[in-house]
């Protein structure tokens, strides 16, 4: 892959409303953030071949509404690995995916935000800076190794 759109679910309501953390669904508001990501990434003409998501129900909302925003969008795959994943486990299953073209993941914190430190930086010890409906767009310069790739676009609602 040339490309990495990294993803952080919206919003999701408190887990005391829906008592199971996969079963819970997006506020209102994540849904918003989820359509201005879409939205942000259309205007932007970033488009993904792939798209992997967390099957969380908060990851999987948050995926379907972004990509409805963006012409000819890639069919969602579920990728239960990604739920509360390491940034090596997401690289583990981002390297079975290394077609050339632009893959985006959907998931989680503190894996999705210190994946984007692992991949720039060359570490991902205490990174802190992926607000819920957060997206990274990442240029990978080879292979795909930590330190590799350059931050083209941060973007956060």
């Amino acid at each position: 892959m040339h490309e990495l759109i990294l993803l952080r679910h919206a919003e999701a309501v408190p887990i005391e409303t829906s008592g199971d953390d996969q079963q819970r669904p997006l506020s209102a508001r994540g849904q918003q953030e989820a359509q201005a990501a879409g939205r942000w990434l259309a205007s932007h003409g970033v488009r993904p071949g792939r798209a992997l998501c967390s099957p969380a129900r908060r990851a999987d909302e948050t995926a379907r509404l972004a990509l409805a925003a963006i012409t000819d969008a890639p069919t969602l795959q579920l990728a239960p690995e990604i739920y509360d994943a390491s940034p090596g486990e997401l690289l583990a299953l981002l390297d079975q995916y290394g077609e050339p073209g632009t893959v985006m993941l959907i998931g989680h914190n503190p894996g999705i935000e210190r994946l984007v430190a692992l991949l720039v930086e060359g570490r991902s010890d205490e990174f802190r800076g992926m607000p819920p409906g957060a997206l990274a767009v990442l240029h990978l310069d080879g292979a795909l190794e930590p330190g590799n790739a350059r931050l083209d676009a941060f973007w956060s609602p």
